[in-house]
């Protein structure tokens, strides 16, 4: 299979969030598809098949599937738009989270992705101890979110990996704070691969609809403050999507050999 992968959400090498992306000519199954994303140990394997009008898309980080990736979303897009149909303007992919789709506007790439707004809750005096910080607010959705007062404490905080595992309500979690530069800032942090997410298009499903409520504004930019970091064009549509935008760049192009 062709195998390629991509750094998205930057227009620079080495800087957003690198993904595989494996192109199919049939479905695998999940066990060896898991098996790739493993051996190839990065973020997040893409896996695409052509249909007729779409693509099935499906995501892997080494440990498991999961059910929405931004970036690896946008590194397919990128993938089909300048090697395997480069006159595709709008590509719907086919997910474990419905029907996604990815428009090309020059060498942007806007994806459009389900609104989360996610809803305010109190931790325990326990759980506070383990998340090693003290959030202004903290919010609830498929992941943990901890609003911080600055910038700069986004930047100063240090993830104890051992005691968030701890936390298991949630796949990952988010801090974020209104930005200097930019409309908000954020990090995110995987604490089953004990790493840190350079750029992570998901958390941004919630964090637009939450930022857009507390700014007054439906257009933003954010930036994630890993430390390849990111640049994220954000908007809040009418009709429960959000769309996030961010350019990619291609590192390497490869074929893996597999018996099937």
């Amino acid at each position: 299979m062709e195998y390629y992968i991509v750094d998205a959400f930057t227009s620079k090498l080495f800087k957003g969030n690198p993904a595989g992306v494996c192109v199919l000519d049939k479905r695998l199954p999940l066990e060896l598809m898991q098996k790739i994303a493993e051996e190839n140990n990065l973020p997040e394997t893409a896996f695409i098949v052509k249909n007729k009008e779409n693509y099935e898309l499906r995501w892997f980080t080494p440990k498991a599937e999961i059910d929405l990736c931004g970036h690896a979303t946008l590194a397919a897009a990128y993938i089909i738009s300048n090697f395997i149909d480069s006159n595709i303007q709008k590509i719907e992919f086919v997910t474990q989270s419905g029907n996604l789709k990815v428009t090309r506007n020059g060498n942007l790439y806007e994806l459009t992705f389900p609104k989360l707004m996610p809803t305010e809750i109190e931790l325990s005096p326990q759980q506070i101890d383990l998340i090693g910080c003290i959030p202004s607010a903290i919010y609830s959705s498929r992941d943990l979110i901890l609003l911080l007062n600055s910038e700069q404490e986004v930047i100063n905080y240090v993830p104890n990996y051992a005691n968030l595992r701890k936390l298991t309500d949630w796949l990952g979690i988010i801090i974020t704070a209104q930005g200097s530069n930019t409309d908000f800032v954020s990090r995110y942090f995987c604490p089953e691969l004990d790493s840190e997410d350079p750029v992570t298009g998901s958390s941004h499903c919630n964090l637009i609809p939450y930022w857009a409520e507390r700014l007054g504004k439906n257009k933003m930019v954010a930036t994630q403050l890993s430390n390849r970091g990111g640049i994220i064009q954000c908007e809040l549509l009418e009709d429960n999507t959000v769309r996030i935008s961010g350019e990619a760049v291609l590192f390497m192009q490869g074929t893996i050999k597999i018996d099937t």
